[in-house]
């Protein structure tokens, strides 16, 4: 299993709006994702802003181009994210998952 994980701040104010667009845009476009196994939104304080974390799980790296396009590394990132978002990274990173503990 591969996790894709990115990040992005968002001012407070517009905060929640990147977190409504997470659970109903972005949630809608990874269902579509074949291999597509879950994903997780984080959020944290960050001095005047809050970071955003976002992990999502695929089964592999051809699963990961089916949502991310040819260039897998290059973050995906719709108008209405980036209305919300001050700053984000253009670039995500790929891990191997080597242990998943479920919570059974």
């Amino acid at each position: 299993m591969i996790a894709r994980t990115w990040r992005g701040w968002a001012r407070p104010a517009t905060a929640g709006d990147y977190e409504r667009h997470y659970a109903s845009e972005v949630a809608g476009h990874l269902r579509k994702i074949d291999g597509f196994r879950g994903a997780r939104l984080l959020r944290q304080d960050d001095g005047d802003e809050v970071l955003f974390t976002s992990i999502a799980y695929f089964t592999g790296m051809d699963e990961v181009r089916a949502f991310a396009g040819e260039d897998p590394g290059q973050a995906v990132l719709a108008e209405a994210a980036r209305r919300t978002l001050t700053r984000w990274d253009e670039r995500v990173t790929h891990h191997e998952v080597v242990v998943d503990l479920p919570d059974d």
